[in-house]
């Protein structure tokens, strides 16, 4: 804030400001409630949407009918790999029962048995046979769930083809949505940007510049919250490219002001002392002299050394002498501190 201004100016300036934020606030609020009732400008989209749904409903109802299918040869397989087992038992048993026969038989040489022989041999084909009928039914059983599992993961393929189909539909429509919106929001903020720009480059400094500070802060918010966000990325090129060029814009007005800037310098370091000092508002003056700068070149300078009456950058007069009393003062002010005479009075050398 600058030193030299009145209490009550800076008071005034800081009240004008809080003007310009409300003032943007409220503009804000109007500009959401504004996009915000815009109809149908923007939807949500589901796979759903764009998803043959008759034809999804009959594979996701083969689907469920695999799986029960695949439950039920699952729950029958179980059962007989449990009979399996217990006829492996029974013929294992039978197996031993009729080696240990034998070799008792062996050691007592009694031939007389042989009818016994045959009917343990007749008893044990008849469970290796029981085996073996099992076996093939928890191989059929096996093979109905293998069916069975098999058919749902074509179904569930067929099923995830035609979501693919679905989603590359929605991504499509999500892209065209987005430009839309893009579009309708690109209509409604690029004339308030362009006045934005033509009230920032020739209205910032006019009798109402709270609103005029106001409004551009409403359309810097309205840029970069309500238009940005909305760009559309298509793999970030379109992100990138604009940022290049906006930033290509704003560099290149950036340098043109700078050279304009320097191009004015030189010309009023050109022209006489005077006439320099009269296109130096007071304000600016002060305000530069209390951040020890030139007020013409605003290049650094020694104010507290007494010898300095000049820039030693651009010749500008800083210091010079009271025409009444002769006491060293400051180029710029309206009245002498020493005698409060007025700076208009003809300026006298100093008394030697």
């Amino acid at each position: 804030m600058n030193k030299a201004q009145r209490r009550s100016e800076k008071f005034f300036r800081l009240a004008l400001w809080a003007v310009a934020v409300v003032f943007a606030g409220f503009l804000i609020n109007l500009g959401g409630a504004v996009v915000k009732n815009l109809p149908l400008v923007e939807q949500r989209f589901t796979v759903e949407d764009f998803l043959d749904k008759e034809a999804a409903e009959r594979i996701e109802q083969e689907i469920k009918r695999q799986r029960e299918l695949a439950q039920d040869a699952q729950d029958a397989l179980e059962q007989s790999r449990l009979k399996l087992e217990a006829a492996r038992q029974n013929s294992q048993t039978a197996r031993d029962s009729l080696s240990a026969w034998l070799a008792s038989r062996q050691v007592t040489q009694q031939s007389a048995r042989d009818e016994e022989l045959l009917q343990r041999t007749e008893a044990l084909e008849h469970l290796r046979l029981a085996e073996r009928q099992v076996r093939s039914a928890v191989e059929a059983e096996q093979q109905r769930l293998l069916d069975a599992q098999q058919a749902q993961q074509r179904a569930q393929r067929q099923l995830d083809a035609l979501r693919g189909a679905a989603f590359d539909q929605m991504s499509s429509e999500q892209s065209r949505q987005e430009l839309k919106v893009f579009l309708i929001r690109l209509a409604l903020t690029l004339p308030l940007l362009l006045i934005a720009g033509w009230l920032f480059a020739r209205q910032r400094k006019n009798t109402w510049w709270p609103f005029v500070w106001g409004y551009i802060y409403f359309a810097l918010f309205v840029f970069f919250v309500e238009l940005v966000p909305y760009l559309p990325s298509y793999g970030g090129y379109v992100r990138n490219i604009v940022g290049v060029v906006i930033t290509v814009l704003v560099g290149r007005q950036a340098i043109v002001s700078f050279n304009r800037y320097r191009q004015r310098q030189l010309e009023a370091e050109a022209k006489p002392d005077a006439e320099r000092r009269k296109e130096i508002s007071y304000d600016t003056s002060l305000l530069r002299l209390a951040k020890k700068v030139c007020p013409g070149c605003e290049r650094p300078v020694e104010l507290d050394n007494p010898q300095i009456d000049f820039c030693p950058h651009c010749g500008l007069s800083l210091f010079d002498h009271c025409g009444q009393c002769q006491t060293r003062k400051s180029a710029f002010a309206r009245f002498c501190f020493a005698c409060g005479s007025g700076a208009a009075q003809p300026s006298e050398p100093p008394a030697t």
